[in-house]
C-alpha cells in the first residue's frame, strides 16, 4: 500500500508542477501595450488579428496622451509594466529616446515602409513609423470664399476672431501648430503669435476645436490634411477643404517601439511587425486617419476629397532641438499669448 501511495503521490506532484508550468506559459502568451487614447479605434480593429494569428491574449492600456505616454514609460523605467509602445511621435522621439526606454529592434518586414519615412523618423530603429500625416487649416466653403494661403495670411484683420485652434499645452496638434511657427520663422516666431492671438480663439483640445467649427461658430479651425475625407465618410458632407500653404505644411509621424525590459520580447517583436504589416495598415486610414507607413497599401476612395501634398515642401522640426527648447518654448508661448507680454521681453 505504502508503495501504491507513494506512486499516486509522484503521479499528483508531477500534475501540479506541469500546472505550475502551463500557468506560467500562459502568463508569458499576454503581451501588454501602452498607446494613447485615440489609437484606440485601430487597435481594436486589429489586435483580434494578431491574437489569433499568434494565440495570444493583448493586454491594450490606454494612456491619455502622447506626452503622457512617455512619461509613464520614465517612471516605469526600472521596473517595465509593459512591452511595447504606440503613438510616440516626432514630438517626443527625442525625449524617448534621451530617457532610455526604449530598445532597438529593425523589423524583418521593414522593407515593405517608405524608406525616407524610415531615414527621416529614427534611422536608429528604436521606433519604427506606422504612420505619418500633415497638419492643416481647414475652413467651410459655406462660410469662406477666399481662405488664408499662407501663414502670413492667418495675421490679416478679416480673420480676427474667426479662426480656432488647439492649445499648444494640452493638445498635440497645437504643439504641433507651435514647432510649425518655430521652424518657419526661426527667432521671430514669439514676434509672430504676438500678431496672430487677436485672431484666433484658443481650445483646449481638438475635438472642442472641430465640434464649434463643425457647428459653425467658427469658419476655420486648425485640423490634418485629411480632415475633408472624414467629414464625407462620417458626416456625408463636402464642405469642409485642407488648405495646402506656401510654407508647407507641417509633417507628424508615429512609432511603435519595444519598451527596453519587455518580459515578452519575442512576441513583442512579432507585433511590430504586424502593426506595419499591410494586413493591420490597410484598416489605419478610415480609423486614425492618417497615411500609412507601408508603401503597399491603397488608400480608401474617400481619400481623395483631401488636398494632395508636396512633400518636398513638408516642415519638419528636428527632435532633438524639440527635446532640448520643449519646456522653454512652452514658457515663452504662455507669456506672450497668455499673459500679453512682449515678446522682445521673454526672448
Amino acid at each position: 500500500m505504502n508503495m501504491r501511495w507513494k506512486v499516486i503521490a509522484g503521479i499528483v506532484m508531477i500534475l501540479l508542477v506541469a500546472g505550475c508550468i502551463g500557468g506560467k506559459g500562459e502568463e508569458e502568451k499576454t503581451l501588454t501595450v501602452y498607446a494613447y487614447d485615440s489609437l484606440e479605434y485601430w487597435l481594436k480593429e486589429v489586435i483580434p488579428e494578431f491574437e489569433k494569428e499568434y494565440n495570444v491574449k493583448v493586454n491594450l492600456v490606454l494612456v491619455g496622451s502622447t506626452g503622457e505616454l512617455v512619461n509613464r514609460l520614465i517612471l516605469e523605467k526600472d521596473n517595465p509594466q509593459a512591452d511595447v509602445v504606440v503613438g510616440i511621435d516626432n514630438t517626443f522621439l527625442a525625449k524617448a529616446l534621451s530617457a532610455g526606454v526604449l530598445d532597438t529592434y529593425k523589423p524583418r518586414n521593414i522593407d515593405e515602409l517608405y524608406p525616407w519615412l524610415v531615414e527621416k523618423f529614427d534611422p536608429t530603429y528604436h521606433l519604427i513609423p506606422f504612420d505619418y500625416g500633415f497638419l492643416a487649416f481647414n475652413y467651410r466653403t459655406d462660410m469662406v470664399k477666399e481662405p488664408p494661403k499662407s501663414l502670413d495670411d492667418l495675421l490679416n484683420e478679416k480673420w480676427k476672431g474667426k479662426i480656432i485652434i488647439e492649445d499648444p499645452r494640452t493638445s498635440s496638434p497645437g504643439l504641433a501648430f507651435m514647432f510649425w511657427t518655430i521652424a518657419v520663422y526661426k527667432d521671430k516666431w514669439l514676434e509672430y503669435w504676438a500678431k496672430l492671438k487677436d485672431n484666433v480663439q484658443i481650445v483646449k483640445g481638438w475635438s472642442a476645436a472641430w465640434e464649434a467649427f463643425s457647428k459653425g461658430e467658427f469658419p476655420v479651425v486648425l485640423s490634418y490634411v485629411t480632415s475633408p475625407a472624414a467629414t464625407v465618410y462620417y458626416d456625408n458632407k463636402t464642405n469642409v477643404r485642407a488648405i495646402i500653404f506656401r510654407e508647407g505644411n507641417y509633417l507628424q509621424i508615429e512609432g511603435v517601439g519595444i519598451i527596453k525590459g519587455s518580459k515578452n520580447r519575442k512576441l513583442a517583436e512579432r507585433f511590430v511587425e504586424f502593426l506595419i504589416s499591410q494586413k493591420a495598415q490597410e484598416k489605419l486610414p478610415t480609423t486614425q486617419w492618417m497615411f500609412p507607413a507601408n508603401k503597399n497599401v491603397k488608400l480608401p476612395e474617400v481619400y481623395k476629397y483631401n488636398p494632395k501634398v508636396d512633400f518636398s515642401k513638408a516642415v519638419y522640426l528636428d527632435p532633438k532641438l524639440i527635446q532640448e527648447n520643449y519646456e522653454k518654448w512652452i514658457r515663452e508661448w504662455t507669456a506672450v499669448v497668455v499673459e500679453g507680454k512682449n515678446p522682445k521681453e521673454v526672448s
